[in-house]
């Protein structure tokens, strides 16, 4: 920034002070936004929302996958699934047996 010591141009002078409020300016502005509390909450809040719902989506996608998946092999493998269904009726038996005979 350039001091004159009042010999300067005037004109020169007003360009330089226009200059100096419109950096001010940006200044306060910068400062203000930087104070403002609850709008950087906001703002923070929202791009997590953002970030939790993009992964939430990608979660989403990949449980679809596995499921289909999964179901591909059972349908290549019928008796595979015929084991497990078994399986599951049996720990269902076992676990109402148990609290048939605690009750």
């Amino acid at each position: 920034m350039n001091r004159s010591n009042g010999s300067g141009n005037p004109e020169a002078l007003r360009a330089e002070i226009r200059q100096t409020r419109a950096e001010l300016g940006e200044t306060v502005q910068a400062l203000a936004a930087k104070a403002d509390v609850k709008a950087r909450i906001k703002g923070s809040a929202a791009q997590t929302r953002d970030r939790v719902r993009e992964r939430a989506g990608q979660t989403t996608a990949t449980v679809r996958s596995s499921v289909h998946d999964a179901g591909s092999v059972a349908l290549r493998h019928p008796a595979s699934w015929a084991v497990i269904a078994a399986g599951a009726l049996a720990l269902a038996v076992v676990v109402l047996v148990a609290r048939g005979r605690r009750g």
